[in-house]
């Protein structure tokens, strides 16, 4: 089961799995822009950048993710925005190896936000090492 960095190729898959997330999180009306989102991961001055799993050819799961930087640890991490494994692919240890590979790209941190209450995901995360930031409420101001 490899993981690999996307390449444009795979900007179907990516959006898809975008909005199946979205809708196994109850927001049913999500559809992407695939030309806007080919330029923000692709283009000449990419925002971001996505890690694919695959099983047998088959796009199966994917992180979405950008560069952050900790001033107080003075390197850079890595912001994970989404981890999606398809409901056909789930318990084959996809979510475990996308994590792992985004640990092996940084020796700063990998962060991610989760919502309340989801205690299969907060017990996943947990078997892994990965623990909840106590003290920190996220903030979010749109444009």
């Amino acid at each position: 089961m490899p993981i690999r960095d996307a390449v444009e190729g795979d900007i179907e898959d990516i959006c898809s799995m975008i909005e199946e997330h979205a809708r196994y999180e109850g927001k049913n009306d999500l559809v992407l822009d695939r030309a806007d989102m080919a330029r923000h991961l692709f283009g000449p001055d990419p925002k971001a950048w996505v890690i694919i799993a695959e099983v047998d050819g088959v796009a199966a799961g994917m992180a979405f993710c950008s560069w952050n930087f900790s001033t107080w640890e003075a390197k850079p991490g890595i912001w994970l925005d989404d981890l999606f494994v398809r409901p056909d692919y789930r318990r084959l240890g996809l979510g475990t190896q996308l994590l792992k590979e985004l640990k092996a790209r940084t020796d700063g941190r990998v962060e991610w936000d989760m919502q309340e209450g989801n205690e299969k995901a907060a017990a996943f995360y947990a078997e892994l090492g990965a623990e909840p930031v106590p003290g920190w409420v996220r903030y979010r101001w749109r444009g």
